[in-house]
């Protein structure tokens, strides 16, 4: 078992939030050694309650991948996602949440409770915090306001020109640093680019392992824009930020969808100032980047991303580049 694990393509994903998650639900299903790093930026809701009432590295997005990589029943996921609806201090907690808090009591170690929920639920792969502590995000808008809290900046409305952490030095925890030098592969996105996607890459040793990594790199984007974050971006927009922010541009390949969204469906999201974001595939070739384009939308409640054709299409490109690394 140890053998067929190693013979396994090493992938990194980073980043946080719902895309991830409903992503990491098909990649489990192929034979990858999957490592999973996850923002620690998050304030709202239980996770930013927890934050700031117990000191300790905002959980939500860390179990909720968590759920996505592992191997349990049904009934198991929907308890780690179960939400109190009532109950004075209980009341907006998910169950989950507050099982990982009380596992880093018991094991006075943020990164320790992780470990060992993944044990428990036999998770397929890694899951790791971008780092040990938690860490503030920060945004410069373009009229010169700052506003800080990842929660609060989609909610100001405004144009970001910049985020950036506080501690700016924040140590990665090391063993995300070995995944991504091991790694055959780095996967970054789907995401809240400025939120979820940026945080991890602005832990200074995290983006310069990245850099120097001759893995190949991906940027899977999102679907729709995101009202106060990536308003009218499009998909050269979205990775002109990520350049704009570690002065180089990182990836080998960019995912996108290319499938008509119903016209119903894109009302649905324009209502709260969601749209498609637009496929300028001259612009990204221009600069460089290689572009794999599919219908990778599925509508049910929400729009979300195809697990499967994605899965696929991520798979197909790092077997392809083990396969021509092993000949050069």
């Amino acid at each position: 078992m140890a053998e067929e694990q190693r013979e396994r393509p090493r992938i990194v994903v980073m980043g946080g939030g719902t895309g991830l998650s409903v992503m990491l639900r098909g990649l489990k299903e192929k034979p990858l050694d999957i490592t999973a790093i996850v923002t620690v930026a998050d304030d709202g809701g239980s996770s930013g309650i927890l934050r700031s009432e117990l000191q300790m590295p905002p959980p939500g997005d860390i179990r909720n991948v968590l759920t996505a990589m592992a191997d349990v029943e049904p009934l198991m996921a929907d308890i780690m996602r179960y939400r109190f609806t009532s109950g004075e201090g209980l009341a907006g907690h998910s169950l989950g949440n507050l099982i990982l808090a009380a596992l880093t009591d018991i094991s006075g170690d943020f990164v320790t409770a992780v470990r060992e929920l993944s044990r428990l639920f036999a998770v397929r792969g890694r899951v790791l915090p971008a780092a040990g502590e938690a860490v503030i995000l920060h945004a410069e808008m373009s009229d010169g306001s700052f506003i800080t809290g990842e929660s609060k900046i989609p909610e100001a409305g405004g144009i970001i020109k910049r985020v950036f952490l506080e501690p700016a030095d924040v140590e990665p925890l090391p063993e995300a640093l070995e995944a991504i030098q091991n790694a055959d592969a780095i996967l970054i996105g789907p995401g809240s680019l400025y939120t979820s996607i940026l945080p991890n890459l602005l832990v200074p040793k995290l983006a310069e392992a990245v850099v120097s990594s001759n893995a190949i790199k991906i940027f899977v984007c999102n679907v729709m824009t995101q009202p106060g974050e990536t308003d009218n971006y499009t998909v050269s927009d979205h990775l002109q930020a990520v350049y704009d922010h570690i002065g180089l541009h990182l990836f080998d390949y960019v995912i996108v969808n290319d499938g008509e969204i119903p016209p119903q469906v894109q009302s649905k999201y324009a209502e709260k100032g969601a749209r498609p974001v637009q496929l300028d595939r001259e612009a990204l070739e221009g600069t460089g980047y290689k572009v794999i384009a599919d219908k990778l939308v599925l509508f049910k409640t929400y729009l979300r991303h195809d697990t499967d054709k994605l899965s696929h299409h991520i798979f197909q490109l790092v077997t392809d580049w083990i396969s021509r690394s092993s000949i050069r």
